[in-house]
C-alpha cells in the first residue's frame, strides 16, 4: 500500500545525486533523498575525495617542511600525532556534510537515511531504521549510488589487506606498504603513507602508471616518485599473496620483481559501479559490459521515468562529472532541453606535484591521426614557480594548426588543478589560443604558464624560446 508521495525520489546523497535533489527542489519539486549516511555527501565527502584531500594537504606541506630548509628556515621535528590528524579530518568531514544537512532542511526536501528498491518504473520501496519499510510513489526518480573498490580474487581476507577506505582511516602507518594500482588513487594515498613514515612500494600491470595521461605530465610526478617511494613496479602482476607472521609475502609476474613481505597492502585496482540492491531489475534498464546503466544524453535510462548519473552511468567517474550530470538530469525532468555534452571534463590527480588536464590529450591526437599544434611551457621559466621552488612543472597546449582553438591542455605542478580551471572555461568558450594569449595574467603567478603556453602557439612567449 502506497503511503508516500515525491515528485523526485533520488537514490544515493553523493556528488550526483544531492545536487541533483537540490535543483529539483529549488524548481519547486517535491524530493525525497535516499542515503544510508546521517546527511548527504556520499562516498566523495565521507570516505574519498575530501578526507583523501585533506590527508594529501598534510603531506604536501611535510614536502614544503623539507623544501624549507632551502629557504633558511628550520622547522625542527616532522612528526606527525596521527589521533591530531585523524581528527582534524572528521572535523573537516563533519563540518562539510553537516552543511549539506542544513540546506536539506533549508529546501524543504524529505531526507530518508536508509535504503531505496525500485518496484517499478513509478514506486519504490524506501527502509530506514527510524520510519520501517513503506512505499514512495514518484513521478520520476534518479540512481545515484555510486561505485565501490574493485577487488583481486584470491587475495586473503586479513587485516593487512586494505581497500582505499580502510587505507583513509590511518589505523596504522605500516613501516613497509604495498600498494597495488597506479591509478589516481594508489599514487594519491600511496604519497600519503610515504610523506607519514611509511616505505612504500607500488606495483601496477601496465607499461606506465596514470595510462592514458600524457606521458610528459605523467614524467614531472614520476621525478617525484623515484624520490619519495621505494620502488616502482609497473608491467607487472600480483601473483600470489600469502600471509605471515612477519606480513604479507607477495610474489609478482612480470618483469623483474622479487617477492617481497610488507607489513600491509593496500588495493587500488579501481572502481565498478554499485546497482547491487537497487531493484533495477524491476525496471527497463540496460547495462554495458562493465556493469554501468546505459543512459542517453539527458542522462534516462529505457524505463523514460528514471535516471542514472554519477559512477553508475559510466566513466569517467569523478564527481564533479556526477554534478553536472545530476543537474542535467533534472533540467530534463522539469521539460527543459538539457543534454550533457561537455567540450571538456578536467582530470586531475591530486599527487604532488599534480597532474591535471582536460580536452584532447597528445596520446588521443596520436590514436585518432588528428592533426594538433603541441606547445609546452617548463615550469623552470616560471618566476613564481622559482619563488616557491617548485620549477618541476609543465604547462602544455594543444591547438588546431588551422584556428588556433584550443583542442587540450594539460599541467603537471603545483596547485595544477586549480589552474585547469581557466582552460576548461576557455575550451567550453571555443577560445583560440590568442583569446588567452591576450588575457591579462597576475605576475608574477602559476596562471601566467597557461597565457605564456598560449603566447607559444604564435612563437611569442616572453620568457621562452623553445619549441614546445
Amino acid at each position: 500500500m502506497t503511503n508516500g508521495q515525491t515528485d523526485v525520489l533520488v537514490i544515493g546523497a553523493g556528488p550526483g545525486g544531492y545536487p541533483a535533489a537540490f535543483h529539483a527542489a529549488d524548481l519547486g519539486m517535491r524530493v525525497t533523498l535516499v542515503d544510508p549516511e546521517p546527511n548527504p555527501g556520499g562516498v566523495c565527502l565521507y570516505r574519498g575525495c575530501v578526507p583523501s584531500k585533506a590527508l594529501l594537504h598534510v603531506a604536501s606541506f611535510l614536502h614544503d617542511v623539507e623544501l624549507a630548509s632551502q629557504w633558511g628556515v628550520s622547522l625542527g621535528s616532522r612528526d606527525v600525532d596521527r589521533d591530531k590528524l585523524l581528527g582534524w579530518k572528521a572535523s573537516v568531514v563533519g563540518r562539510l556534510t553537516g552543511g549539506l544537512g542544513r540546506l536539506v532542511k533549508q529546501r524543504g526536501i524529505a531526507y530518508v537515511r536508509g535504503t531505496a528498491r525500485l518496484k517499478d518504473g513509478h514506486h519504490a520501496v524506501v527502509a530506514s531504521s527510524e520510519e520501517g519499510e513503506r512505499t514512495v510513489a514518484f513521478e520520476h526518480a534518479i540512481v545515484a549510488t555510486g561505485s565501490r573498490p574493485a577487488v583481486i580474487p584470491g587475495v586473503p581476507e586479513s587485516p593487512r589487506v586494505m581497500t582505499s577506505r580502510q587505507a583513509l582511516d590511518l589505523e596504522h602507518v605500516p613501516a613497509t606498504l604495498l600498494v597495488v594500482g597506479g591509478g589516481y588513487i594508489g599514487l594519491e594515498l600511496g604519497q600519503v603513507y610515504a610523506a607519514l613514515g611509511s616505505k612504500v612500494t607500488l606495483v601496477e600491470m601496465l607499461p606506465e602508471i596514470l595510462q592514458g595521461a600524457d606521458r610528459d605530465l605523467v614524467q614531472v610526478l614520476w621525478q617525484r616518485l623515484e624520490n619519495q617511494f621505494e620502488n616502482v613496479m609497473t608491467g607487472t602482476r600480483v601473483q600470489e599473496m600469502q600471509e605471515t607472521e612477519e606480513g604479507v609475502r607477495v610474489s609478482f609476474e612480470g618483469g623483474n620483481a622479487r617477492p617481497g613481505t610488507f607489513e600491509k597492502i593496500m588495493l587500488a585496482v579501481g572502481r565498478k559501479p554499485f546497482t547491487e540492491g537497487v531493484g533495477l531489475e524491476n525496471v527497463n534498464v540496460s547495462f554495458t559490459e562493465r556493469g554501468f546503466i546505459e543512459v542517453d544524453g539527458q542522462r534516462r535510462t529505457g524505463e523514460t521515468s528514471l535516471f542514472a548519473v554519477g559512477d553508475v552511468a559510466g566513466d569517467p567517474m569523478l564527481a564533479h562529472k556526477a554534478t553536472h550530470e545530476g543537474r542535467t538530469a533534472v533540467e530534463a525532468i522539469a521539460g527543459r532541453n538539457a543534454v550533457f555534452r561537455p567540450n571538456a571534463i578536467p582530470f586531475v590527480v591530486f599527487s604532488d606535484p599534480q597532474v591535471a588536464w582536460c580536452g584532447l590529450s597528445e596520446n588521443e591526437a596520436k590514436q585518432r591521426n588528428r592533426a594538433v599544434k603541441i606547445v609546452r611551457f617548463p615550469w623552470a621559466a616560471s618566476g613564481r614557480a622559482t619563488t616557491l621552488s617548485r620549477n618541476d612543472g609543465l604547462t602544455k597546449m594543444l591547438s588546431d594548426p588551422d584556428t588556433g582553438r584550443v583542442l587540450g591542455v594539460g599541467i603537471a605542478g603545483r596547485d595544477a588543478g586549480e589552474l585547469l580551471a581557466e582552460a576548461v572555461l576557455a575550451m567550453e568558450m571555443g577560445a583560440v589560443a590568442d583569446d588567452l594569449a591576450l588575457t591579462i595574467h597576475t605576475h608574477p603567478t602559476l596562471s601566467e604558464t597557461l597565457m605564456e603556453a598560449a603566447e607559444a602557439c604564435s612563437g611569442h612567449a616572453t620568457h621562452y624560446r623553445g619549441r614546445g
